[in-house]
């Protein structure tokens, strides 16, 4: 049985603490139940009422809707008549009927790694068949908990009431969550509440139902604590100051010099291949090779042991050494003034047990040394601004704004492949590896405070909670980041989830996954279903303007393209607006009548040679439009191919025309680039012919890259991201005061 609270002491302490509940109070008989029916106002509902019993439905202990004396003396005899020994009865509980066609669930649960979150949802009997829920990290603002309400699927229930009904009351619900978050941290030996129903009674809610569940070690109470003064959030983590983030991890990410350790001649060999691609991609400080055997290596000779390094000319080792021989490196390399070390070495905490404590015995080691450790097991290191390709596999993207951090080397190689193949660039990326000493959090907290990052981009799979509630630290560093730039996430393992077995409704309800999504929108980080998307986003906030708002015109030359892009409008809440009149009259100007005369704008063929340029730049300029979503940019330079592939070019005037037609495709991605910078605000270019520049070199898409833009390969990836950077500039004004 769980360590409760009654019902009656659960709700005095919810009020205690500013929860609105019901009128009730507590009899012993039946004369008692009537006085107090009498004080109410009938009809009333009675419950039998005890410590020991979580979910009295179930057990037939409630009678409802006892409309007179005679049917509340009845129903209480037959509740007395049913309790039992391990109830804890307490008597009766005689509360007030609140009647109301919106039923809420709030509540409040403790996460192994996030620690305390609340919860909203739709509630009654149907809260966990539903599954409408969210979560926020406890303590909470009312902008986060009023932002915890339009998160819901059926949010549209409480911000556009049925019909008849008055209008909620936002503030009073968003305050039920701040209060939740604030017996969260007075109250650490309650494990969760239930409030199930949270009814909604002429616009404000009203608890009628609440289950407190203790923590296992938590003695008994009979009755609530008085509710403690308003500050009750816990002490915040002391971050170190941005200019001192920045320069502890200088020497990882621009070092002035390199020492790589475990230098091999054979090119298959990981020491082989980090030294190499420092040579290749032209890193400009002195790289030093350290071989034991003092080999030769790409026409460089090497030192036998990093004792022979120059004093203070490496401060960054990069260790290609076995697990035994790294304790005695970093002490040698310390020696030196090298300054942080990345560990590529692998037999550590993947490799059992006793790597795990090798793990942190290198922990300790370059803590006592003062060094900054990444890794072990670990990929490499890149900083496109300083030609650093430390990593032992390709690529080496181009320069651009974009950070990566991410706990799989591979999903790092996922994203430098796409900045390749896309030609938005990359700042920095680092693989976290076993993250022994320094984590994901750190990373992004350091992207956050460098001034050549402006777009995170971040990979995680879960947390190490060995030092603590690591969640909590990595949101945390996830809301530094979000207040100052954007940051994209994918999280893998996600289906893999835990779920809570709990008496309350609230604890069956918190997977780790849904946790994990509350907080990552608690703190303005976007959630990515894929990787593909992970990165188009992060691209799209690197290369586009934050829109005003969400209203949204598609410009088209193909109709069936434009009615899947107002279809994926609708699904991704961005607002299709009607064409304003006198945007309309301007596009009448510039076409024939045949054109859609709405929006989605479909030009229908109409369109001439500057037609596309300066329907672009009207619609954008327009002051009603906050975005612009630009579709059919290709296909005349597709039929360029075809004209100049076949076996009648170049006669018949087709190489005049096929010129014209790839000079035009050009001229759509500068004018989309254009118009997107002149009036600040988002053009986003999307076509299935990005795959044909690969094949033959299709003017369109390779415009946009010669531009600097993204060529999304369908209107829905256009779409999606177009939401992404409206959710994240909703965000930034609602809760950093961006």
């Amino acid at each position: 049985m769980a360590n409760t609270l009654s019902e009656h002491a659960a709700k005095q302490l919810l009020a205690n603490f500013g929860v609105p509940v019901a009128r009730e109070g507590l009899a012993a008989d039946g004369d008692a139940a009537a006085a107090l029916a009498a004080q109410i106002g009938y009809p009333v509902a009675a419950k039998l009422c005890g410590a020991g019993m979580a979910h009295k439905t179930e057990r037939g202990l409630v009678r409802l809707h006892l409309a007179d004396e005679s049917a509340l003396r009845a129903a209480a005899a037959e509740l007395l008549a049913q309790a039992r020994p391990g109830d804890r009865a307490e008597g009766l509980l005689i509360a007030e009927m609140v009647p109301a066609r919106l039923e809420l669930i709030a509540g409040l649960v403790r996460d192994a790694q996030f620690g305390p979150c609340v919860l909203l949802g739709l509630g009654g009997i149907l809260s966990e068949a539903l599954a409408d829920v969210v979560f926020a990290a406890a303590p909470l603002s009312r902008a986060e908990a009023r932002a915890s309400i339009h998160r819901l699927r059926a949010s549209h229930l409480i911000t556009r009431p049925l019909r008849g009904d008055p209008p909620c009351d936002m503030d009073a619900i968003a305050d039920v969550l701040v209060r939740l978050g604030e017996l969260a941290a007075a109250r650490p030996d309650i494990a969760s509440v239930d409030i199930n129903p949270l009814r909604i009674r002429g616009g404000a809610p009203v608890a009628v139902d609440a289950l407190v569940e203790l923590a296992p070690a938590a003695a008994p109470a009979a009755a609530p604590a008085a509710a403690p003064a308003r500050s009750a959030a816990p002490a915040a983590r002391v971050r170190a100051a941005p200019e001192d983030l920045r320069e502890r991890y200088r020497p990882l990410f621009a070092p002035r010099g390199i020492a790589v350790a475990g230098v091999s001649a054979h090119p298959g060999k990981f020491g082989f291949v980090a030294f190499h691609n420092l040579l290749r991609f032209e890193y400009p400080g002195r790289v030093f090779p350290i071989n034991r055997e003092g080999a030769e290596v790409l026409g460089h000779k090497t030192l036998r042991s990093a004792a022979e390094l120059p004093q203070n000319a490496a401060e960054l080792v990069f260790v290609c050494t076995p697990h035994a021989a790294n304790p005695e490196l970093l002490r040698a390399c310390h020696a030196r003034g090298v300054r942080a070390a990345f560990i590529a070495s692998g037999g550590y905490a993947e490799a059992g047990e006793e790597g795990v404590q090798r793990q942190r015995e290198l922990a300790a080691l370059a803590n006592s040394l003062g060094m900054v450790l990444a890794g072990p097991n670990g990929q490499g290191v890149i900083n496109t601004a300083q030609n650093m390709c430390a990593q032992i596999v390709a690529p080496f993207p181009p320069p651009g704004v974009i950070s990566v951090a991410s706990q799989s080397g591979n999903l790092v190689s996922s994203f430098l492949n796409y900045a390749v193949e896309s030609g938005v660039g990359i700042a920095k990326a680092i693989s976290a590896g076993n993250a022994a000493q320094t984590a994901l959090a750190d990373y992004l907290e350091f992207y956050g405070a460098d001034p050549e990052t402006r777009v995170v981009l971040a990979y995680l799979e879960g947390f190490d909670a060995s030092a603590g509630p690591a969640g909590r630290r990595f949101a945390e560093a996830a809301r530094f980041v979000s207040e100052r730039k954007p940051l994209v996430l994918v999280r893998g393992g996600a289906a893999a989830e835990g779920r809570r077995a709990a008496a309350s409704h609230t604890g069956s309800l918190a997977s780790d996954d849904r946790i994990f999504d509350g907080v990552a929108q608690q703190t303005g980080a976007l959630r990515a279903a894929r990787v593909e998307d992970a990165f188009e986003w992060a691209a799209s906030f690197a290369t586009q303007p934050l829109p005003r708002g969400r209203r949204t015109v598609v410009l088209t030359t193909a109709g069936g393209w434009g009615v899947l892009a107002a279809d994926a409008c609708a699904q991704n809440g961005l607002e299709l607006i009607p064409l304003p009149a006198d945007l309309r009259a301007q596009i009448d100007e510039l076409v024939p009548p045949r054109w859609s005369r709405g929006n989605p704008v479909d030009l229908a063929g109409g369109e001439t040679r500057d037609t596309v340029p300066e329907a672009l730049d009207r619609i954008a300029a327009h002051p009603q439009v906050d975005a612009v979503i630009h579709l059919g940019i290709g296909i005349q330079a597709a039929q360029a191919q075809v004209f100049r592939s076949g076996r009648f070019y170049p006669e018949h005037g087709l190489e005049r025309i096929a010129e014209f037609h790839q000079r035009q495709d050009r001229r759509y991605a500068a004018a989309a680039a254009a118009a997107s910078a002149r009036h600040a605000k988002p053009v986003l270019s999307a076509s299935e012919l990005v795959q044909s520049d690969r094949a033959y070199g299709n003017s369109g898409p390779r415009g946009l890259r010669e531009e600097g833009r993204l060529c999304y390969p369908s209107a829905h990836r256009a779409v999606a991201a177009l939401a992404a950077l409206c959710r994240y500039a909703n965000w930034r004004r609602t809760h950093a005061g961006g």
